[in-house]
């Protein structure tokens, strides 16, 4: 997608009320999901939400999930805490632990265990919390050490923007949901479905002593078809979720997305 076409892209979904409007992060084009090219460009994410800030004033932005592995978390707090004053504090944190293997081998970079992701995420999130909040930030783990850090500016929201994070792995990724996230965002699926995944964070949030209510909870959303799509989010919201993110179809079409979002977002609102 172009620099034009993203701005563009960014400023209809705006005026239409959308109240986040978030982007991929990948380097390259994972041919399963993200279309049948994977040559085709695609333009960093983090770098976008700069030009998507300064080009809307209302609604929330933020990336879909950051790849942990892509980034060093002192240098990500940096970023994500760059955006938030672009933006004046409109950034929803969204990160995961990468799972795209193909991106690590063409990058030359090391491709941990899944248990080592997830034992990265926690640290990572854990470390850039500190530098979010702490005048002097000091980190001794197993993958992330620092000592004395300073990081300024402080992110505008306090005590730091939301913290979303994705995946429904239920043994390791719903732990790391449990004691750091805000939001929880996954893939839809079918009531039974969903209402199981709940169950297992249930559990997750019993072990670190919280509230499952105070998670949010949040799924991805194809809109190809407006009417199912508000199918979908009645029976979602019955089981507790508040967050939705909207996608156009598999082909990424913007205009066909536009539209059917346009049909889509008036119709929740009229529900809240």
């Amino acid at each position: 997608m172009t620099r034009e076409r993203r701005r563009k892209g960014a400023q209809p979904v705006a005026r239409i009320g959308h109240l986040r409007i978030l982007v991929t992060l990948p380097s390259v084009r994972w041919r399963i999901r993200l279309g049948p090219d994977p040559t085709k460009p695609i333009f960093d994410g983090w770098t976008i939400l700069g030009a998507i800030a300064l080009a809307t004033k209302r609604v929330r932005i933020g990336l879909n999930v950051t790849g942990n592995l892509y980034r060093h978390p002192g240098l990500l707090a940096k970023i994500a805490v760059t955006v938030d004053h672009l933006s004046n504090g409109r950034l929803d944190f969204g990160i995961g632990a990468a799972w795209n293997e193909p991106e690590f081998k063409q990058h030359g970079t090391p491709f941990p265990s899944a248990a080592d992701r997830i034992r990265m995420l926690s640290e990572s999130i854990r470390a850039i919390k500190l530098l979010w909040t702490e005048p002097l930030a000091t980190f001794e783990g197993r993958f992330y050490q620092f000592a004395g850090a300073i990081a300024e500016p402080k992110p505008i929201q306090k005590p730091h923007p939301p913290i979303w994070i994705g995946g429904s792995g239920p043994k390791r990724t719903m732990r790391v949901v449990a004691r750091h996230a805000d939001v929880w965002n996954s893939a839809a699926g079918t009531p039974e479905e969903m209402r199981a995944r709940l169950d297992v964070l249930a559990e997750h949030c019993a072990k670190a002593k919280r509230d499952p209510a105070t998670i949010r909870l949040s799924h991805n959303l194809r809109i190809d078809d407006a009417d199912a799509a508000l199918k979908q989010i009645e029976a979602s919201r019955k089981l507790g979720y508040s967050d939705f993110l909207v996608f156009p179809g598999q082909g990424g079409d913007l205009r066909k997305g536009t539209e059917a979002a346009a049909k889509v977002l008036p119709r929740l609102r009229q529900v809240g």
